[in-house]
């Protein structure tokens, strides 16, 4: 069963493919978002949750997504089908534009890049002068068992987890100021795990004589049990919304 279909079931009934809840969501956007009028770009942006909620409310955005796989464009929402949404099939490292964005977002898709310092470089590339990147990615809430270090990397890696702090300051140094972020709660880190295992379950137990039930059952089994006993309070989740520090002039 391949990734792209684990995932599409699994995020049903969490669209949002991050451990977010919608209000804090709508926050970060409000954030990044407050005219209502700017260019937006979503690199990695799955079935499009974010330019959804982007455009709720703000029927002035122009709004770009890209995503790897062709399926997470079937069925869209009709609010992404206006004349003023472009959704496109591609490698997200790979997009360029001629016009720069005032947002660019890329939520829990970093590793589509090589890690967090390497997205917000592709990020650099289409950002407008003193326009705002809006990003998530993982950190660890407190050292990691070797288990955890297995599951989201050992370290050796070229852009290796740390914990908030440190992220921050990589960011930083980077060139990147924080003017706003959302460190996700444990609730919402809780509910979006119950949700991505739950969902793929039941999915599998509906559908028994389909040829992925049996693959879907195991890859939630497994998941649940990595969640439960080796990450779970250990790793955490930050949306970070940055400028850059130069300006970007």
């Amino acid at each position: 069963m391949n990734r792209q279909r684990i995932s599409a079931i699994a995020h049903q009934y969490h669209s949002i493919a991050a451990p977010l809840d919608s209000d804090s969501a709508d926050l970060l956007l409000r954030w990044g978002l407050p005219v209502g009028d700017e260019r937006v770009l979503d690199l990695g942006c799955g079935r499009g949750a974010w330019l959804e909620l982007a455009l709720d409310g703000r029927p002035e955005l122009q709004v770009v997504g890209v995503d790897l796989d062709p399926a997470a464009f079937e069925n869209v929402p009709e609010v992404l089908t206006g004349k003023n949404v472009e959704l496109r099939v591609g490698d997200a490292a790979e997009y360029s534009s001629e016009e720069p964005f005032h947002l660019v977002l890329c939520m829990g898709a970093t590793h589509a890049f090589g890690g967090l310092l390497p997205t917000l470089e592709a990020a650099r590339r289409h950002l407008a002068p003193g326009g705002s990147v809006l990003v998530g990615d993982g950190y660890w809430e407190r050292e990691p068992g070797p288990a955890a270090l297995e599951i989201f990397g050992d370290g050796s890696g070229a852009d290796p987890f740390s914990d908030l702090a440190g992220t921050v300051d990589r960011v930083v140094r980077a060139g990147w100021t924080p003017v706003f972020a959302h460190t996700s709660t444990t609730a919402e880190l809780d509910e979006y795990e119950w949700s991505w295992t739950g969902t793929l379950s039941e999915w599998a137990l509906d559908h028994p004589d389909d040829p992925d039930s049996a693959a879907a059952l195991e890859a939630a089994r497994v998941h649940r049990e990595e969640w439960l006993r080796d990450y779970r309070r250990t790793f955490g989740f930050v949306s970070l919304v940055l400028r850059r520090t130069d300006g970007g002039a």
